[in-house]
């Protein structure tokens, strides 16, 4: 099944996803898509809900994330194009909650932006808390998937010091959606096709086959350090492809650019571009 969330920033509405593509109003079954909500919204009949007329706004897909935990290099190419060793252990880093976007919101450039760049990636959203858990178990502590882009100032991350969070974090640089899948919909999710591009032209193409570390082995991890609890969403790393290890040169985004993305059954994001405050003082979530 797909959930979504649809309208203004701050006025979304509940949403399901017909297999036509048509979003069925769900606000009569739960005041929104959260983890909680989410076996009540999965047992609508869509053929009952009222049709959703129109191409409305796609929000963040499920309310109420706690936090956003993410992994960096879990694919052994994006590695080597980022000149760092590979990981033998996975690595983990936060992005801010108030990064969080709509899919197709405008990504805002911070000030003094030299190095913005894109990143593809599968996004997981904790059912139960996990708390030392079990590969074995890993799974079944999953609510959905979605996906998302980190969006990454590399001067930021990687010049500034050694916490990458500080060119991870900014505003808008965590879109999400347009849905949220459940897991019996995804089936596995270490066979899924993901790409990108940037103004049309393909960047980034991949298979969550070639993670180095799997979602089961991500999830059973982050639980021995950190407790994931049900609305955390874990990303879990981006394939090849990313403006910084172009060659001969690096290619970094700048206003007036567009990034389109997706991973097969996950559906498509698409990004324009902006530069520092030409959103104003509201930065839609």
């Amino acid at each position: 099944m797909k959930l979504c969330r649809f309208g203004q920033p701050g006025q979304e509405k509940p949403g399901l996803v017909s297999e036509d593509g048509t979003i069925r109003d769900l606000s009569g079954v739960v005041d929104d898509i959260t983890v909680e909500t989410l076996a009540r919204a999965r047992a609508a009949d869509p053929a009952t809900l009222p049709v959703v007329e129109g191409t409305p706004r796609y929000g963040v897909p499920v309310n109420g994330i706690g936090k956003i935990v993410a992994i960096g290099l879990n694919y052994e190419d994006h590695a080597i194009e980022s000149n760092l060793p590979i990981p033998t252990e996975p690595m983990m880093f936060m992005k801010a909650v108030s990064s969080l976007n709509g899919p197709n919101d405008p990504v805002m450039l911070p000030q003094d932006a030299s190095h913005g760049d894109w990143e593809v990636e599968l996004g997981v959203i904790i059912g139960r808390t996990c708390r030392y858990v079990s590969e074995d178990e890993a799974l079944d502590r999953v609510a959905g998937y979605v996906l998302a882009n980190d969006v990454s100032e590399r001067f930021n991350q990687k010049q500034r010091g050694t916490q990458w969070s500080k060119g991870k974090g900014h505003d808008t640089f965590c879109p999400v959606g347009p849905w949220l899948v459940t897991p019996d919909e995804v089936g596995d999710p270490q066979d899924l096709d993901m790409h990108l591009d940037v103004n049309g032209q393909r960047m980034q193409t991949g298979n969550t086959r070639t993670m180095i570390f799997t979602i089961r082995q991500l999830i059973a991890y982050v639980s021995r350090y950190i407790t994931l609890y049900p609305g955390d969403l874990l990303i879990t790393g981006t394939p090849p492809g990313v403006g910084e290890g172009k060659k001969p040169q690096a290619v970094y985004l700048k206003a007036g650019d567009v990034m389109e993305l997706g991973i097969a059954g996950l559906g498509t994001q698409r990004q324009d571009v902006i530069a520092w405050r030409d959103l104003g003082e509201g930065v839609p979530a």
